[in-house]
C-alpha cells in the first residue's frame, strides 16, 4: 500500500477514534460544575426540605456542589418542563413527589409527557400527611371535628398548596369519605399556607409531616386529628390513624423521585443515581427523615427501573381519581 494512502488512513482512522472517545472521556470527567436539583414548589415546603437534606450528601459524592432551587407556579408544572427542556447533561436534574403522576390528568395541556419526556434516576421515600387545624379550631378530637364540619360546611375553610398538590388531593379525600364540602383556599406552596395557619387564617390543612412533624412536636401552634397512613407513625405514636377514627381505607402517602432530562447519557444517570443512594444511607439523613415520620424506600427502589414501573401505576392510579372528581387544572 502506498506510504501517503496508509498515512491518510491512519489520520482518518485516529480522527474517527478521538470522535467515539470523546463523548465517553466527557462523561468520565462528569461532573466538573456545579449540579442544579429544581424543586417544584416554594422553600420550606415538604419537597423543598428533602432537596436540601439530599443536596449536601449527593454533592460530596459527586465532588461537586448541588444547587437546590425551587421554580414554582402552575401547579407544580413549571419545574418539569424546565427540566424536560434541559441540555441532557445531567447538570438540571429534578426531584418530584406523586405531582409527576397527577399532572397528566389534571392539565389538557401540559408541556411536558412524565412518560416519554424524562429518564428516570430513582425514588427516594414516602412521607405521610397529617391533618391539621389552627390551634384555637373549635373541635378538640376527630369526632368533634366531623361534626363541627358537617354542622358548619362551606364556612370551615381547607387550605392547600395549589391545584394538583397532594395537599389539595388529600384534602380531597377527607371531604369526600366525609360527605361534607369545604371552602378550599389554595397557596403557592404548603410553607406559606402552613404558616397561614399557624396564624389562624385558614381553619384546616392536610399536608405532610416533613413540614409538619416538628410544628406538631412543639405543642402549641396547631392541633392535630391524625395521620394519613394505616398505621400509627413510631415519631408520633401517640396520634391516631384516621383509618383508625372511621375513615376506613384512609391511605395517603406522598412518593418522591428524582429525574434528568430524556437523552442525559446512561454513564451520568448512573453517577447521580449512585449520589442518591450514597445520601439516602447516609446517617445523618436517615435520622432527620425519621425524625420527620419519612420512610426511605428500599434500595431496590432506587433504581431507573422501578421509578419508571411506580410512575406508570400511579398515572393510572390517580387518573382514574381526578377525572371522576372532575378536578382541573388551570
Amino acid at each position: 500500500m502506498d506510504s501517503k494512502l496508509k498515512a491518510l488512513i491512519g489520520v482518518t482512522l485516529g480522527a474517527a477514534l478521538a470522535t467515539l472517545q470523546a463523548p465517553a472521556a466527557a462523561q468520565a470527567a462528569w461532573p466538573d460544575k456545579p449540579v442544579t436539583l429544581v424543586v417544584p414548589y416554594s422553600a420550606g415546603g415538604p419537597t423543598d426540605v428533602v432537596a436540601r437534606m439530599l443536596a449536601l450528601p449527593m454533592g460530596k459524592s459527586l465532588g461537586q456542589t448541588v444547587i437546590v432551587e425551587n421554580t414554582v407556579g402552575a401547579g407544580g408544572t413549571i419545574a418539569p418542563a424546565r427540566v424536560a427542556r434541559a441540555a441532557p447533561n445531567g447538570y438540571t436534574i429534578l426531584i418530584h413527589h406523586m405531582g409527576m403522576a397527577t399532572a397528566p390528568a389534571l392539565y389538557k395541556k401540559l408541556p411536558y409527557d412524565p412518560l416519554k419526556d424524562f429518564e428516570y434516576v430513582g425514588q427516594v421515600l414516602d412521607v405521610p400527611m397529617t391533618l391539621l387545624s389552627r390551634k384555637d379550631f373549635p373541635a378538640n378530637n376527630f369526632q368533634e371535628l366531623l361534626a363541627y364540619v358537617k354542622t358548619h360546611k362551606d364556612k370551615v375553610s381547607l387550605a392547600n398548596a395549589g391545584v394538583g398538590a397532594v395537599s389539595q388531593l388529600c384534602g380531597l379525600l377527607f371531604t369526600s369519605q366525609i360527605g361534607v364540602a369545604l371552602t378550599t383556599v389554595p397557596y403557592k406552596g404548603a410553607g406559606p399556607a402552613l404558616n397561614d395557619l399557624m396564624g389562624g387564617q385558614v381553619d384546616l390543612l392536610c399536608d405532610q409531616t416533613t413540614q409538619t412533624a416538628p410544628v406538631i412536636k412543639e405543642g402549641n401552634r396547631v392541633k392535630v386529628f391524625g395521620v394519613t397512613t394505616p398505621q400509627r407513625l413510631s415519631s408520633l405514636p401517640n396520634i391516631p390513624t384516621l383509618d383508625e377514627q372511621g375513615l376506613k381505607g384512609f391511605d395517603v402517602r406522598v412518593w418522591h423521585g428524582v429525574y434528568a432530562p430524556k437523552g442525559t447519557p446512561p454513564a451520568v444517570v448512573d453517577k447521580i443515581n449512585a449520589a442518591l443512594r450514597v445520601a439516602l444511607q447516609d446517617p445523618v439523613v436517615k435520622q432527620r427523615l425519621a425524625d420527620l415520620s419519612s420512610e426511605i424506600v428500599p434500595m431496590d427502589k432506587v433504581t431507573p427501573e422501578a421509578l419508571r414501573t411506580h410512575l406508570t401505576a400511579e398515572v393510572a392510579k390517580w387518573g382514574k381519581v381526578i377525572r371522576a372528581a372532575g378536578i382541573q387544572g388551570e
